[in-house]
């Protein structure tokens, strides 16, 4: 298997940035857990079932796992850009669900919005993964 540098480009940074927030969030305080779960309900509202704990260790692992298989060569390209849609998905669907994250047409970022917009790059690269051409002379 041969890896070329557009799907290197858009595999590591993605894979580092996601890999390296799961680590951050392994083991995290039931408050931080709790205040995450009330953002993410408003995208998954089955998130609401699972207690803050659970819905931390889920969140930690999944980060975790969605890094690592951008990150790992030998994950194929559709793997990794489905993984990474569905991690990206849930986070898109919070941004257009929490009113005060967009501005009042309902798609621009407001200022609180800014942050979690910014994560449309990742539905964006987990498309480009997903449709991408395998071509044998990259």
């Amino acid at each position: 298997m041969s890896i070329n540098f557009r799907n290197l480009v858009l595999r590591t940074v993605p894979g580092a940035m996601i890999l390296n927030s799961g680590i951050g969030k392994l083991g995290m305080p039931r408050e931080q857990a709790e205040a995450l779960q009330a953002m993410a309900v408003k995208g998954v509202p089955a998130f609401e079932k699972l207690s803050a704990e659970q819905f931390g260790k889920f969140l930690s692992y999944g980060e975790v796992a969605v890094g690592a298989a951008l990150l790992t060569p030998l994950v194929p390209n559709r793997v990794a850009g489905a993984a990474l849609a569905a991690f990206s998905g849930p986070l898109l669907s919070m941004y257009f669900n929490t009113p005060e994250m967009t501005e009042e047409d309902g798609i621009r970022p407001s200022q609180e919005g800014t942050a979690i917009a910014k994560d449309s790059w990742l539905a964006a690269i987990a498309l480009a993964l997903l449709i991408g051409e395998d071509r044998k002379d990259d």
